[in-house]
């Protein structure tokens, strides 16, 4: 199933038990896979227009009497378009705001540079008070849903509009400031969020031919990150590879570099090399960008030959 139609699916059952949220959208509620939903909530799901600015402040100002407001548009305006909004009458005042940025990074695909978010983690990540969430997969996505609404505060969603490879199975227990171990391991640590987790497991699986042992980590929640699993994992293996769908500034590569400031161990990075996007389909914008499982394990490698060099 499509992501976002999982998160219509799972958002339509937390409508249906709490009156207090609502939804707000950018004239993007098909885009988003909540369009269905405006039938069933009609005095509850309000489409704000082209105008992701007022959408977050309406959301605020929603908040501020008890309501539970949901926001959705595009990545890129959910986050630097509305920045302001979010720090200061969002976060500012501690509002109870979800913010669902869809299509992040390479997975705007035909949309272009303008639309790919290579930038809102790292945007956000520096507001106080702001909870960044992306999930991997179908699983995920449906346990994360209960867990972000009961959570009292901000919370940005960086969420993949299409399917994606199963990574969990049947009995995954999710917890929100909790990373997931996905591989034991004890040559290396890789840190992954998001888009690329599946093409990090099967690179860790083809170099167990080889003898290297990779041990994978899961940081859905990319703020406030799960320091204690970073730490515990890159002291166990000496060394660090992080992969993430976003501009290796600002996003989860700062996160684990920011956490491992007292380690003495070699940390490298896959992700986009501070740049811009470009049109294509995901096959080719991996290549471009450097994010296809090649350049993961050209990385693992790398990580591995800086562990022998330290």
């Amino acid at each position: 199933m499509q992501m976002r139609a999982v998160y219509a699916e799972e958002l339509g059952r937390l409508l249906e038990r709490d009156p207090k949220i609502v939804l707000l959208d950018a004239d993007l509620g098909k885009a988003s896979g909540t369009l269905g939903l405006r039938s069933r909530f009609p005095d509850r799901i309000f489409d704000c227009g082209i105008a992701e600015q007022n959408m977050a402040s309406i959301a605020a100002g929603l908040a501020s009497y008890g309501f539970k407001p949901w926001i959705e548009s595009f990545a890129p305006f959910a986050s630097r378009r509305i920045c302001d909004q979010i720090a200061i009458s969002i976060c500012y005042p501690g509002m109870n705001v979800k913010i669902v940025g869809t299509d992040p990074g390479i997975s705007a695909e035909l949309n272009g540079g303008t639309h790919m978010s290579m930038e809102d983690i790292g945007v956000l990540r520096s507001i106080p008070g702001i909870v960044i969430f992306e999930p991997v997969d179908e699983v995920q996505l449906r346990a994360a849903m209960p867990a972000l609404d009961a959570y009292e505060g901000p919370v940005y969603v960086r969420l993949v509009r299409a399917e994606q490879p199963a990574v969990f199975g049947e009995g995954y227990e999710f917890e929100l400031f909790r990373a997931d171990k996905l591989r034991e391991g004890s040559d290396l640590t890789i840190c992954v969020s998001g888009l690329l987790t599946r093409d990090c497991l099967d690179a860790a699986a083809e170099l167990t031919r080889e003898g290297i042992s990779c041990e994978l980590l899961n940081l859905h929640t990319l703020k406030p990150l799960d320091r204690e699993a970073v730490v515990a994992s890159a002291r166990k293996t000496g060394a660090v590879l992080t992969v993430e769908n976003h501009n290796i500034l600002g996003g989860l590569h700062a996160a684990v570099l920011e956490a491992l400031a007292l380690e003495r161990v070699p940390v490298w990075a896959v992700g986009v090399e501070d740049r811009f996007g470009e049109v294509g389909k995901l096959p080719y914008l991996r290549k471009a960008l450097g994010l296809s499982k090649e350049d993961i394990l050209a990385g693992i490698r790398r990580a591995l030959q800086l562990k022998v060099e330290n």
